[in-house]
C-alpha cells in the first residue's frame, strides 16, 4: 500500500490470486472480478502520474477523483480481505485427525466458502458500479491535461546508509552561539544573579533553538541542585507541562497524577522552595500556558535559578520576560560562511573545498535555504546518493524546485516550502511510510522495531522474493529517511535504536495526512471524529471524551493510544472487523468490562498486536484465529506464565515479544516457519530448544535458562548451528552456577554464520576459555582510536601491563567511562583525548597497587570538566586500607591541579535522589507487577522522604505495612522469576540507616 495509489498495489496481486482456479469462482463472479481488475490497473497508472505532482499544485477536480478512487481500493480490499480469510484457515489438518472430526470441519468449512462465494457477489457488483462513476468523473476531468512533468530529481538509492550528522555538531552552534546564551544566563551584578532569571530564546522552525539550548543545559546543568528539560510543542496544555517538570525534578509520579492544576502550582513551589534550579520549557507556542504555570516559579528564589524558555513566537517570549532582569535572545540564520561549511560537509564530506563546478549552483541553493540549518541539511540530503554528490545538472532541476526561497527574516512559511520539496522528492512508498509517522505524537520516542514492524503489517514494504527478509527491507527506509534528514535518530551503545520527528517535519506530515484522509488524530485540540470520512487510521493521544459509534470507524485499519490513554469509551473491538493493526502499548485494557478482551481474537485481519503493558494476564487458545498475524508483543504483563499451544499454528506470525516470567512454551515452535524475532523466551524445556533448530529464518534471539543440565546445553548449541541466518544472539541466566561447560561448549562446537553481528552472554555465563572463533587481537584500541566520528566509548580494562592512550586518537571523543580491573593500568599521555569533557572511572583496588597506580594522567586531559570516581576494594583488602586511601588522594590531587577545576563526584554521589518534601502520607503503587504480588498501604511522610529520597531501592514497592512495621522492596525488575532474588524484607525503622 502506498499513499498515492491507496491499496491499489496491494489489491491488483489479490485480484489475480482470487482469478486461480483454487478457488472456484462461479462464472458471474469470475467476470465481475477481471472487470475490477482491469479497471482498477487503469485507475493505477492515473494515480501514480497524479503522485507525481505536489499537492498544492493538483486542480481540486483531480484531487477529488484521485480521493474517491483510493477511498473506493480501501473498500474493495476489505472485501477481498474478508473473502480471503473465510475461505482459507491458514492450517492443514493433520494426517492422523479422526475421520469423523476431519469429516466435520471439512463441511462446515464448505458452508462457509459458499457463503463468501454468495456475499463477494453483491459485493463486486457494488464496487463495479461506484468505478463506473469515478471512470466517468475521470473522462469529464482527464488527468493526462492537467498533470504537469514532475520538477523533481531522482530518488537516493534505498542501500545508502549515509551516517546522520550530529545536530550538535552543526556549523554556527557549536561556537559562538553558546557563549551568547551562557553569557545571558550568568550576567548581572551579585544580587540580581542570585534572582531567578528568565531567558527566552525565539526563532522560527528549524533555526536550531532546541538543539543550541539542549546543549547549554547539558553543560551547565550540573551546577544546579535540580534539572529539567520539558518539550512542549503544539498540544501543550498547563497541567502537562506542571506534571512534566516534576517529572523531571525526579518527584515520584504516582504521587502526583491525580492532583489538579492549582495542587501541582503548589507542589512545584514547594519542590523548588531555597533550591537553585534550572528548567528549560522548550517551543511553547501560546501565552495561555504560561499565564498559568508562572505563579509556580516564585521571584523570592535568590538561589541563582534559571528558567530558559524557547518558542518561535515573539509576543510569547517577550511575555515570559516582564522583569527587568530577563532576557530575549533572537536566534539568527547562519552567516554565508557557514552555511556553506554546514552544506559542503554534508555533500562533500567536508567543510571545505566544494568542487568548482558546483559553486556558483551550491551558492544560488544557499540563498534560498536562508542560513536555516534543517533547510539546509534537508536539501543536501536531496543532491547526495551513494555518498557523492548528483551531476550538476540535477541540482539546477532542484533550484528552480524551490521556488522564491527564504528572506533575511526566514518565516514558517518559506521552511514549509523547503519541508515540502524534500517530501515530494521522496519515492512513493517513502512518503506513505513517512505519513505513517502522524500516527505518534509531538516528540514521541518512536523505536525503530515497532515502526518497522508497523509498516510491514500495513503492507508498506512488499517484496516478490520470499526469501528476502521485509524487515531488512523496512530497515533501509528507515536509514534513508534518516539520512535525508526528515526523521531524527536516537542512539543506544552506538545503535540507532529509535527516531523522533522534528516539530517543523511533523506539522507537514499531519497537515498532509489530514488532507489525504490518512490518519484522524485525537488530541488536546481534536476531540471528535467528523462523521463524513471513512476512518482509516486512528492515533488516540488523549482520552476519548464522547462516545464513538458512526459507522466511519469500522473501516479503520491502524489503531494507536499513547500517553496512557482512557479508552473507556471506545467501541466493542469487534466492530473493528478490518483492523490491521492495533497498538495498546501501556494502556491498561483489564479495567474496561466493556471492551470484552476475548474480541481481540476475533479480529481475523490483525497483522499487527501491541499489548506492551496492557493489563492482560493470558493469551487464551483463540489466538489461533488470528491467521495473518505477523506480530505479537506481550511484554510487561508479568501475570502471562504460559502461552497456549495454538500460538504455534500462526505461521506467518515474524515477531513474538515476551518476558522471562513467562516460563512455559509450548511444543510446536518450529512450526512457526515465518519467525525472524523471538524474544524473550524461556529454554528450560528441551522440546523448546530443539525446535529452535527448524526456525530457519529466524534472525534475532533472546532466550533465558534457569536450569542447565549437559543434554540442554548440548541440544541448544545444535539448534544455534541450524540458524543460518541468525544475526543477533543473547543468553541470560538466571541460575545459581557459573556454566563454564556450556560456553566452552559454544565456542568449540559452534560456528558462528557469516551474518552473526552481536552475540551476547549475561549474568552467569563466562568462556573459561577464548573461543575458536574469537581472535586476540592487541590492536583492537588503535583501531578504535582511529574512528573519526567516536564520541562515546565504555571501556574495561583486564590487563595488567599499562594501557597508553596518546595524542594521536580519539580526537572527537566527547566522554569516556573507564572500568579498570587494575588500578593504574590505563594512563592518559600529554595532548590525549582533546575534547574529551566527562570522564567516569570505576577501579577496583588490590592490595599490591601502589599510590603510583593511580596517577592516571588526568592533568593532560585539556577540555575535562567533570569526573566521577569510584573506588571498589577487591576481595581481600579491607576498608581504610592505607594503599587505597593514599591512590584516592593522588587522584583527588591530579584533579584539584587541574587548570579547569571539574567537577567531581563519587558514583555514590550521583545516586542520591532528592528527598521529596511536605508532610502528607503517600500513597504507593506497583502497577506493573503480577496481580498476586499488587496492594498498595499508606506510608508515613517521614518514611516516604527516606525511601523516595534514595535511588538504592528503584522506587518499585510491591507492598507497604508501616503501621504493622513491615515493607516489601523489590531490586530487580522485571522480578525474576525466583521470588527470593526479586524482593527482601525489611523494618520500617531500618529506612533510616539505608536512606
Amino acid at each position: 500500500m502506498d499513499l498515492a495509489t491507496g491499496a491499489i498495489g496491494d489489491l491488483l496481486p489479490k485480484l489475480v490470486e482470487l482469478l486461480k482456479g483454487e478457488y472456484k469462482l462461479k462464472e458471474n463472479v469470475r467476470e465481475g472480478v477481471l472487470s475490477l481488475e482491469r479497471e482498477m490497473r487503469s485507475m493505477h497508472a492515473a494515480l501514480r502520474k497524479v503522485a507525481e505532482v505536489p499537492w498544492d499544485r493538483l486542480d481540486e477536480q483531480v484531487k477529488l477523483w484521485a480521493g474517491e478512487v483510493r477511498e473506493l481500493s480501501f473498500d474493495m480490499e476489505d472485501v477481498v480481505d474478508k473473502f480471503l480469510v473465510r475461505v482459507d484457515d491458514g492450517s492443514k489438518p493433520a494426517p492422523n485427525s479422526k475421520k469423523l472430526k476431519q469429516l466435520t470441519k471439512m463441511m462446515a468449512g464448505l458452508f462457509t466458502k459458499w457463503k463468501a462465494h454468495h456475499e463477494i457477489i453483491g459485493a463486486i457488483e457494488e464496487i463495479n458500479k461506484q468505478l463506473q462513476e469515478v471512470a466517468n468523473m475521470h473522462g469529464r476531468y482527464p488527468v493526462d491535461n492537467i498533470v504537469s512533468s514532475p520538477a523533481a530529481v531522482a530518488p537516493i538509492d534505498p542501500r545508502l546508509r549515509a551516517l546522520y550528522t550530529e545536530v550538535t555538531e552543526l556549523v554556527g552552534i557549536a561556537g559562538k552561539r553558546d557563549q551568547d546564551l551562557m553569557k545571558l544566563l550568568s550576567e548581572g551584578d551579585n544580587v540580581s544573579k542570585k534572582k531567578l532569571k528568565i531567558i527566552s530564546v525565539v526563532g522560527s522552525g528549524g533555526l536550531g533553538k532546541t538543539t543550541l539550548v539542549k546543549m547549554v543545559y547539558d553543560k551547565i546543568k550540573e551546577d544546579f541542585d535540580c534539572s529539567a528539560f520539558v518539550p512542549v510543542g503544539r498540544n501543550g496544555d498547563a497541567k502537562k507541562i506542571l506534571l512534566n517538570i516534576l517529572c523531571d525534578l525526579d518527584t515520584y509520579v504516582g504521587l502526583i497524577t491525580m492532583l489538579d492544576v492549582r495542587q501541582l502550582i503548589d507542589k512545584l513551589k514547594e519542590t523548588l522552595e531555597n533550591t537553585r534550579y534550572l528548567i528549560v520549557i522548550d517551543d511553547i507556542r501560546d501565552e495561555k500556558p504560561w499565564k498559568i504555570i508562572k505563579r509556580a516559579f516564585s521571584n523570592s528564589n535568590n538561589c541563582g535559578s534559571r528558567l530558559i524558555m524557547t518558542t518561535h513566537i515573539v509576543s510569547v517570549a517577550k511575555l515570559c520576560c516582564s522583569c527587568a532582569d530577563d532576557s530575549i535572545y533572537q536566534m539568527e540564520p547562519l552567516s554565508d560562511d557557514d552555511s556553506k561549511r554546514l552544506f559542503y560537509k554534508r555533500i562533500f564530506s567536508h567543510e571545505s573545498g566544494c568542487p568548482l563546478e558546483f559553486e556558483e549552483v551550491s551558492i544560488d541553493i544557499l540563498k534560498k535555504c536562508g542560513g536555516v540549518p534543517l533547510a539546509i541539511i534537508i536539501i543536501a540530503g536531496i543532491l547526495v546518493i551513494n555518498h557523492h554528490p548528483k551531476p550538476k545538472d540535477e541540482w539546477h532541476v532542484l533550484l528552480d524546485s524551490i521556488g522564491h526561497g527564504h528572506t533575511k527574516d526566514p518565516s514558517v512559511e518559506e521552511m514549509l516550502r523547503i519541508l515540502t520539496l524534500s517530501y515530494y522528492n521522496l519515492p512513493s512508498h517513502l512518503k506513505t511510510c513517512l505519513l505513517y509517522l502522524s500516527m505518534f505524537p509531538e516528540y514521541h520516542y518512536i523505536t525503530k522495531d515497532q515502526l518497522i514492524w508497523m509498516w510491514i503489517a500495513e503492507s508498506f514494504i512488499q517484496c516478490e522474493d520470499p526469501q528476502t527478509s521485509l524487515f531488512e527491507i523496512g530497515e533501509n527506509y528507515f536509514n534513508e529517511l534518516v539520512n535525508r534528514s526528515l526523521i531524527q535518530p536516537e542512539y543506544f551503545d552506538g545503535f540507532v535504536i529509535a527516531c523522533r520527528v522534528h516539530n517543523s517535519v511533523l506539522d507537514l506530515i499531519c497537515t498532509l495526512s489530514t488532507e489525504e484522509n490518512f490518519t484522524t488524530i485525537l488530541n488536546d485540540t481534536r476531540d471528535s471524529i467528523s462523521s463524513k470520512r471513512k476512518v482509516r487510521r486512528l492515533s488516540l493521544q488523549n482520552s476519548i471524551k464522547e462516545e464513538h459509534q458512526n459507522t466511519h470507524l469500522k473501516s479503520a485499519r491502524s489503531i494507536a493510544t499513547f500517553d496512557d490513554v482512557d479508552i473507556g469509551l471506545m467501541p466493542p473491538f469487534s466492530r473493528f472487523l478490518f483492523l490491521r493493526v492495533l497498538d495498546l502499548t501501556e494502556c491498561d485494557v483489564s479495567d474496561h468490562n466493556h471492551l470484552n478482551l476475548w474480541e481481540l481474537w476475533s479480529l481475523l485481519q490483525l497483522r499487527y498486536l501491541g499489548l506492551y503493558k496492557s493489563g492482560i494476564s493470558e493469551v487464551p487458545e483463540e489466538v489461533g484465529k488470528l491467521q495473518f498475524l505477523q506480530v505479537l508483543d506481550l511484554r510487561g504483563n508479568y501475570d502471562i506464565t504460559e502461552l497456549p499451544s495454538a500460538i504455534t499454528k500462526l505461521r506467518r506470525l515474524m515477531c513474538l515479544q515476551i518476558d522471562f516470567s513467562c516460563s512455559r512454551i509450548p511444543d510446536g515452535i518450529g512450526n512457526m516457519i515465518s519467525m525472524e524475532n523471538l524474544s524473550s523466551i524461556c529454554g528450560d524445556c528441551l522440546g523448546t530448544v530443539k525446535d529452535l533448530g527448524n526456525v530457519e529464518r529466524l534472525r534475532h534471539l533472546n532466550i533465558c535458562f534457569n536450569v542447565m543440565s549437559l543434554k540442554l546445553e548440548q541440544a541448544f548449541v545444535e539448534s544455534l548451528g541450524k540458524l543460518r541466518n541468525i544475526q543477533s544472539v543473547h543468553i541470560w541466566s538466571l541460575g545459581y552456577h557459573n556454566h563454564y561447560v556450556f560456553m566452552d561448549l559454544l565456542g568449540s562446537d559452534w560456528v558462528p554464520p557469516q551474518s552473526l553481528r552481536e552475540f551476547a552472554a549475561k549474568f552467569k555465563f563466562v568462556f573459561s576459555k577464548l573461543p575458536t572463533w574469537l581472535r586476540r587481537n592487541p590492536s583492537h584500541l588503535s583501531q578504535l582510536s582511529r574512528l573519526p566520528a567516536l564520541r562515546d566509548l565504555s571501556l574495561e580494562t583486564m590487563r595488567q601491563d599499562p594501557l597508553l592512550v596518546g595524542a594521536d586518537g580519539f580526537r572527537c571523543l566527547t566522554r569516556l567511562k573507564l572500568i579498570c580491573n587494575w588500578a593504574g593500568r590505563i594512563v592518559f599521555q600529554p595532548e590525549a583525548l582533546p575534547k574529551t569533557e566527562h570522564v567516569d572511572i570505576l577501579i577496583y583496588f588490590r592490595a599490591a597497587n601502589g599510590r603510583d597506580w593511580f596517577e592516571l594522567g588526568l592533568e593532560n586531559l585539556q577540555s575535562l570538566r567533570r569526573v566521577i570516581v569510584q573506588i571498589r576494594l577487591s576481595p581481600g583488602v579491607i576498608s581504610g586500607d592505607a594503599g587505597a586511601e593514599q591512590g584516592k588522594a593522588t587522584l583527588e590531587n591530579a584533579l584539584r591541579a587541574h587548570p579547569n577545576h571539574p567537577k567531581v563526584g563519587s558514583r555514590d554521589e550521583e545516586a542520591i535522589r532528592r528527598p521529596i518534601r511536605g508532610e502528607e502520607a503517600a500513597v504507593i503503587r506497583c502497577l506493573n507487577m503480577p496481580n498476586k504480588w499488587r496492594t498498595s498501604g499508606t506510608l508515613c511522610s517521614s518514611c516516604t522522604q527516606k525511601l523516595l529520597g534514595s535511588k538504592s531501592f528503584y522506587c518499585y514497592l510491591t507492598d507497604i505495612e508501616c503501621n504493622q512495621g513491615q515493607i516489601i522492596l523489590c531490586h530487580c525488575y522485571p522480578p525474576c522469576p525466583q521470588l527470593e532474588l526479586s524482593i527482601r524484607w525489611m523494618p520500617c525503622q531500618q529506612l533510616e540507616n539505608l536512606s
